[in-house]
This record gives structure tokens, C-alpha cells and sequence, in this order.
């Protein structure tokens, strides 16, 4: 750990981790499918650019394994007629035609030739058909090529990360149909690329393949192509078109399994909400412990503690068993000893696990790594928010000795200074300097812009400490441990007269962004302090003030709430965290906004995030876009380097509706309840079919009204009762 001294001046920070920001990049038209431990992101053509920084690239296990892959007509790249991804993200289409090529007799015109171009990915290999039709009324002759490559770079060398020394090629072999590109990394492992051709073309190399098309009467010509990724020996699936796509589509409705559905009166709004658990099932993947959502693409597809948790949370009104997953997969990888190099203790929970070669080698510190201070407090809440929707008990006995850990920590190594706040500051030299949701290194500092000096206690931890406390109470009243929930509920109300007490700023209306070491606040207006309502901490008579401050001017650009108000000293709505606008924060917001009585604010958001989404691709919210205030008929501003899909972006607009419908699900008392329920003005009615509680299910309808929004009940089975509050 730094010494006082060291940490006596702050430092700017160096961003070692940060994405770097090129000209070659340029995401709005990307295309994404992603399985188990595997990515591929091509451009809009299905061409992977073969850039020195682009992230486009099929990927395997933390690496690239294709760095190129572009297909040319007649020696000239195709034009583009059009490009689409299924609904279920199982498969992309793409529609080219040929450009002008030749000269004199031997000319062909362009739109002479139609390639359909699709791709599935499964069990780490890219299947791709092209259908190759000529519509010129005589023969024509063709060539078509595809150029490929494969740099094997770690993720983190896409990310703009320099290494000195890297593995070597050691073979790249061409048979008559059949590529090989191989690498031994310097972590001992070999990784292969194994690129299949049917039919076999004209000619093939390690670079390249041609193949002489004749082609006449509209009659298809069928390429198939599969991009195999091999890592450590384990070889990967071998599977015919009509197989992988079969196979593709059916994991896609198995992965999360039956869900509540929920569709609207707005046909776009119908759109995003199916865009939106498309997205979640894409990037979840099968762990032995069960379903867990992967962070984000391109740079985050791996487990991270914090999203996964989050994500869970938001979706488990209607997919309960995502957050089963969850809590399952990080109860078995929840820390067990103290391990300073991956700022490790005993009962924290995972950080982030990566299986690249710079992570197995130590580069990064992410092959294992537990530097964040809120995933813990966040594993008990879901798991106390997942008994509260399931009734599931014979789950809670099994994450008992799991949350006591976390809680254990919580009360020990989580607060290193016995002050009752949970604070972090890093053990690892090469780890995160900043250990909250708002992980940059720049992202915690005072009115005056110098950054807070750890170590760090965050205003949201907080409170996701105060709400674990809570639920790990209710915990024990179901497992019939009155005497511990007793103590841990009187915990709580300490730590929230002592949270309101440092925290809350009179003349800001908020609760600071966090203490610094000394204990000094840092006088900062941010989306932070929303999160004291979503837990339960904020005291009721802050509520009102809370929420006008997160709505005005400074903070709410109508796109929705900024991560930090623009009168703030590091405000820029182009950065990460300083005055960006990140859905999966305004959902949390919003849900908290709800809770303290304030569901037509929550509305609001909704109904902006909304229309924020429709100006994205896909109605694909990202990671997060920029905070500049909302002009009118224009859309939001795009964050260059962000993930998209995001998996917690793509989870909000199920906590954002919740938010302004006032959905609590009470499965022990077999109730669900609606408390204020309000629409945005686009929605006339939402219907909500298959609710569960506990072994019930139920279908709902809920109605605008001149004042608010009623509830109907469609159908129900079980026994459950459904209470709408005014």
C-alpha cells in the first residue's frame, strides 16, 4: 500500500486502462454477435478492417484471432445494399452488389450481382454463407476474393495498451481448402485459427483466397466459410451451415430460459424492449454455477462482478433466473484469503476475470481481480432483492455462508479504519485506482478539481452497504435467525445517522460524491447521491430536495440525468464519467426517485432515455452518450469508444419501467404492488404477462388515465394478491 507520503499530493491521472480513442474507429455501424467466451464485431459490410487500432475482429477467450477478413467483387470492393441483425441477434444479414469491373466485351455494370452474406457464431467459430446470383442477362465471369489475417492481440492491446515483447507465429499452413494461423504466446499457450472453405477455392494461401465464378441464369453459388478459433489444445465445434444456425437460434431462446413478456401500445417502445433482452441473452453466457451476463462488447465480454449484479437487478422481474446465476457464480469465486496483488479479502466479491495471455501473464492485474468496493454490498442485496421475487429459501441457505462473508468484510477489511463507511484505496500497484461504479481515474474530486486523496469513501457504497444490511436481515428472518436480523437492522440505522450526518450538503441539496481520507467531503453534484434513494438510506425529508437538484438544469440535460452536474470542476459531457449520461445510472435513479414518491420524475426519464434510444442503431442503447444539453430535433451526441451492446444499458429500460409503474413483487406475502403507477405520454398501456410470484403467475395491464395509470388484472393463477397504491 502507498505510504502517507505518496498519497499526500494527487496525481493526474494516467489512464493506463482507459480505451484509446482513434480516427480509424467508427462503431455506429458495427455488427455484433457474440457466444459463450467468443465476439466477433465486423463493419457494415461484414468486413473486418484489418486498422492498426480498430476493434473489429473475432475473438476467442480474451484475444483476436481474426484481424482481417475482406471480401472484394470483380477486384473492387462491393456496394452495400443493406444490412441487417435478426430481432434475436442469432444471425446478420448482409445484401451486397458488385461495383463497375472490366473493361470493353469483359465489362460488367454495376447491380449486376447479388451476394447475400450471413453469419452465426457458435461455440467459438464464425460460420459464414455467401450466396453469389447474377441477374445480367448472359453469362458473366467473377472473381471473388476474400483477404484475411490474424494479429492474435490480447484485448487490451486492441484497447491502445503497448507491449514490449509479444509471442510469435509459428506456423501458418494452406491446404486446398483449409487455412492455418498459429500462435505461441509467451504464456505458453498456443492459439490457432482455422480457416475452412467449401467448396474449395481456385487458389488459397495463408492470406488469401480466389475463387473463379462463372455465373449465369440466377442461379446460386453457396461459399461457406468457417473461422474456427482453437485455444490450449481444446479443439473447437465442428458444424455445417444449417447446423450452427439451428444451433445459434436455439441458444438464444434456451439461455435465459421463460421470461415475463412485456409489450406496450408503442411499437417502438416494443422495439427496444426486445432489442433490449435480445441483448442481455446475447451476451449471457453458460457458467457451471448457471447463466451470467458478460459486461459489454467489444471490451468488456468477460464476467464483472458489479455489471453482472446490476444487470441481474434490473432485469429480475422478469428473468429472476439470470440474477440465480449471478449470485451462484460469484458465491463460488467470492474472495477466501487476503492477496494484495489482486486487491483480494476474504469475503470480497469478483472484480473482473479475463483469460488473455497479458492477464495470465500479469500485465494486467484482471485474470482474477477484486478491486471494487460496491460489488459485495451489491451480492447481498440482490440476493436479499431475489428472495423478495422468488421466495426461493432453499437457495438463500445456500448463499448463507456466503453473504455472512461478504457481510464479514463489510465490517472488517471493507472498512480498514473502523469508521463505519466502507472505503477502498488500491493494495495492488497496477490495479484501480478508483474502485466504485465511476472507475476512472479522474472520476472522484473536489469543488476546486483536485482529486480526492484516498482512502475513498463513495456516497452510492454507502448506501448499497445500508440496503445489505437490510436485506441480509431479512435473510435471517426467513432462515429463522431473529436475534441476527435484529442486530443487522440496528446496524443499518447507525450507519444511516452517520451516512446523513458526513454526506449531506444543505447548499448543494445533495449528498456529497464521497469522503476523501481525511474525511473531508467532496463538495460535488452527482448522479451518485440517487443511488442513496434507491437503497433506502436517504433520510425522507432529503428526498424532496434530492430530486429537484438531480432534475435541474446542472444535472439533467433531457437526455436524462448527468454523472456529474455541469457546474461541477471536471465537468466535460465528452468524458467517462464527468458529465456523461449512462442509462443503467439513470435507471437506478429512477427506481429510486419511485421509491421516495416521486414516479412521475421517474416517468420522465423513461420517456427521455426512450427517445434517446431511437435515435440509436438498432434501438441499442449504449454504455453511454455524451451529456450535452438536448437540442431540439436532433438526437444525443455518441461517446466514441463505447460498448454496445452493454448489458446493464440493455437491462435499464426494465428497471426504468418498474420506476414509473411502482412494480414491487413481494413473494413471501405472495403480493404484488403498484404503487403511483404513471406512463409517459408515448405508452397508452403496457401488459405484463407471466409475472411469477413465487409459484404464481399472473398477467397485468396497466392503463392511462387522465391522472395517473390504472391496473387490470388479466389473468391469474396461484394465490397472490395484487394491491394498486395512490
Amino acid at each position: 500500500m502507498p505510504s502517507r507520503s505518496e498519497r499526500g499530493t494527487p496525481r493526474e491521472p494516467t489512464g493506463r486502462y482507459d480505451v484509446h480513442a482513434v480516427a480509424e474507429q467508427d462503431r455506429e455501424h458495427d455488427q455484433v454477435l457474440k457466444h459463450g467466451d467468443s465476439f466477433a464485431v465486423f463493419d457494415r459490410f461484414g468486413d473486418i478492417r484489418p486498422t492498426p487500432h480498430g476493434e473489429e475482429g473475432i475473438y476467442h477467450r480474451g484475444t483476436r484471432h481474426l484481424s482481417g477478413l475482406v471480401l472484394r467483387l470483380g477486384g473492387r470492393p462491393p456496394l452495400l445494399l443493406g444490412a441487417t441483425t435478426r430481432s434475436d441477434n442469432a444471425r446478420i444479414s448482409i445484401d451486397l452488389t458488385n461495383a463497375d469491373y472490366g473493361a470493353g466485351a469483359d465489362e460488367v455494370a454495376h447491380n449486376l450481382v447479388h451476394v447475400a452474406r450471413a453469419k452465426v457464431l457458435l461455440s467459438g467459430a464464425c460460420h459464414e454463407r455467401l450466396v453469389v446470383r447474377s441477374f445480367a442477362r448472359r453469362p458473366i465471369s467473377m472473381q471473388l476474393e476474400l483477404l484475411f489475417d490474424a494479429d492474435f492481440a490480447d484485448i487490451f492491446e486492441v484497447r491502445g495498451m503497448h507491449r514490449r515483447k509479444r509471442g510469435r507465429l509459428v506456423a501458418t499452413t494452406a491446404g486446398a481448402s483449409m487455412v492455418s494461423l498459429r500462435y505461441r504466446g509467451l504464456d505458453g499457450l498456443d492459439r490457432r485459427t482455422l480457416i475452412t472453405l467449401s467448396p474449395a477455392p481456385a487458389d488459397l494461401d495463408t492470406a488469401h483466397a480466389r475463387y473463379d465464378l462463372a455465373l449465369r441464369d440466377a442461379r446460386a453459388t453457396t461459399i461457406d466459410v468457417v473461422v474456427r478459433c482453437e485455444s490450449g489444445g481444446r479443439p473447437g465445434t465442428s458444424l455445417d451451415w444449417d447446423a450452427a444456425t439451428a444451433r445459434a437460434r436455439r441458444h438464444v431462446d434456451r439461455i435465459l430460459g421463460p421470461s415475463t413478456r412485456v409489450t406496450s401500445s408503442n411499437e417502438i417502445f416494443n422495439d427496444w424492449l426486445d432489442r433490449s433482452i435480445s441483448d442481455v441473452a446475447m451476451l449471457t453466457s453458460r457458467t457451471a454455477e448457471g447463466p451470467y451476463p458478460y459486461a459489454g462488447i467489444p471490451w468488456f465480454s468477460t464476467p464483472f462482478g458489479r455489471d453482472g449484479l446490476i444487470t441481474a437487478l434490473q432485469c429480475l422481474w422478469i428473468q429472476p433466473q439470470l440474477a440465480r446465476g449471478v449470485l451462484s457464480f460469484l458465491a463460488a469465486t467470492q474472495a477466501s484469503s487476503l492477496d494484495p496483488k489482486r486487491d483480494a479479502a476474504p469475503g470480497k466479491i469478483l472484480h473482473e476475470m479475463r483469460e488473455g495471455e497479458m492477464a495470465a501473464l500479469g500485465e494486467v492485474p484482471f485474470g482474477r481481480y477484486y478491486g471494487s468496493e460496491d460489488a459485495t454490498p451489491l451480492f447481498v442485496m440482490l440476493a436479499a432483492a431475489h428472495l423478495r421475487q422468488t421466495n426461493d429459501v432453499d437457495l438463500q441457505r445456500r448463499l448463507l455462508p456466503h453473504v455472512e462473508r461478504a457481510i464479514g468484510w463489510m465490517a472488517t477489511d471493507g472498512d480498514p479504519d473502523g469508521d463505519g463507511f466502507l472505503e477502498y484505496e488500491r493494495s495492488s500497484s497496477n490495479g484501480l485506482s478508483q474502485q466504485g461504479w465511476k472507475d476512472s481515474a479522474d472520476s472522484i474530486f473536489h469543488d476546486d478539481g483536485q482529486l480526492a486523496v484516498g482512502p475513498v469513501a463513495l456516497c452510492e457504497v454507502q448506501g448499497y452497504a445500508y440496503a445489505a444490511l437490510v436485506g441480509s436481515a431479512e435473510l435471517s428472518d426467513a432462515l429463522g435467525d431473529g436475534d441476527r436480523a435484529g442486530d443487522l437492522r440496528r446496524r443499518a440505522a447507525q450507519l444511516r445517522d452517520r451516512f446523513d450526518a458526513a454526506f449531506w450538503d444543505e447548499e448543494l441539496g445533495t449528498y456529497a460524491l464521497a469522503l476523501d481520507g481525511q474525511k473531508r467531503p467532496c463538495r460535488v453534484v452527482a448522479s451518485n447521491a440517487g443511488h442513496a434513494l434507491l437503497t433506502g438510506i436517504a433520510l425522507p425529508q432529503r428526498a424532496e430536495r434530492l430530486a429537484e437538484t438531480l432534475t435541474a438544469p446542472a444535472s439533467y440535460s433531457g437526455w436524462g440525468i448527468r454523472t456529474v452536474a455541469a457546474a461541477a470542476a471536471r465537468y466535460n459531457p465528452m468524458s467517462y464519467h464527468n458529465g456523461s449520461i449512462w442509462p443503467h445510472d439513470n435507471a437506478l435513479v429512477a427506481l429510486g426517485l419511485s421509491r421516495y414518491g416521486f414516479p412521475e420524475v421517474a416517468a420522465r426519464i423513461l420517456s427521455d432515455i426512450f427517445d434517446a434510444a431511437r435515435h440509436f442503431e438498432l434501438a441499442r442503447l449504449p454504455e453511454l452518450f455524451c451529456g450535452f444539453t438536448r437540442r431540439p430535433h436532433e438526437g444525443p451526441t455518441r461517446y466514441p469508444v463505447a460498448c454496445s451492446p452493454q448489458a446493464w444499458s440493455a437491462g435499464a429500460v426494465y428497471m426504468l419501467l418498474q420506476a414509473a409503474i411502482g412494480l414491487e413483487v413481494d413473494a413471501p406475502r405472495r403480493q404484488v404492488r403498484f404503487r403511483h403507477a404513471v406512463l409517459p405520454a408515448s405508452l397508452d398501456w403496457v401488459r405484463i404477462e407471466r409475472l411469477r410470484v413465487g409459484a404464481a403467475t399472473v398477467d397485468l395491464e396497466v392503463v392511462q388515465q387522465p391522472v395517473g395509470a390504472v391496473v387490470r388484472i388479466l389473468r391469474r393463477e396461484g394465490d397472490l394478491e395484487v394491491v394498486s397504491l395512490k
